[in-house]
């Protein structure tokens, strides 16, 4: 009877624990998305880069490699065989066109890789970094997304320190980016980094032990 019982109550218990919730984070340049990357991770939940992994993928997988070529030529590859980044770069900045076909490429490839991850993680929450949540409407595949944004000009001054770029090349690449007001409008949640980042740390961990 009791070998029963045991056998009963192991066939009700559930075969796999329930899936983690996605968390879509995202953030124009110099935001300080990353700088909230690495404090969710302080707070012990995973933070899948989806735009570091991007940049790996397209080095590792041939048919991306093809595809790549195929639609930029040959120069999106050095004679090495890695992705020529900044050729890349300056093909598709005003061609808009063009840089949703290359999304339409590589996009699918990172989103199999990020399913992959997902599978193997073990916290209740997971983190999805990438800059093109809402552009992509990748926020739709997630329980929640977390905008992480500052005023145009503490951005721009961030970017012109850590990359050495003029008020005007940064502003440039703003311009090509979603409108701030358009992301505030469909983030469920959103981190506001103008001051310090003491500051960020608390937003950051408020908002993430709020999500239920």
């Amino acid at each position: 009877m009791e070998e029963l019982l045991n056998s009963e109550s192991q066939k009700s218990e559930p075969d796999s624990k329930p899936a983690p919730k996605i968390i879509g984070l995202t953030g124009g340049i110099g935001s300080g998305k990353t700088t909230v990357a690495k404090f969710i991770e302080e707070f012990g939940f995973p933070v899948y880069y989806s735009d570091d992994r991007a940049k790996d993928i397209v080095n590792d997988n041939d048919d991306l490699k093809v595809k790549i070529k195929e639609l930029l030529g040959a120069e999106s590859y050095d004679e090495d065989g890695f992705y020529n980044r900044k050729f890349v770069a300056e093909k598709v900045f005003n061609n808009k066109d063009l840089l949703q076909s290359l999304n339409e490429i590589i996009h699918p490839a990172v989103r199999l890789d990020f399913e992959d991850w997902v599978k193997k993680q073990t916290k209740y929450l997971v983190f999805k970094e990438t800059a093109l949540l809402f552009e992509l409407k990748l926020h739709k595949q997630c329980y929640r997304s977390v905008l992480v944004t500052a005023e145009d000009n503490i951005r721009i001054k961030r970017v012109m320190d850590r990359d050495g770029k003029t008020y005007r090349e940064v502003q440039s690449v703003m311009e090509k980016q979603m409108p701030e007001k358009e992301k505030i409008k469909l983030a469920n949640c959103i981190i506001y980094n103008n001051t310090n980042l003491d500051d960020l740390k608390d937003q950051t961990e408020k908002i993430i032990f709020d999500i239920e």
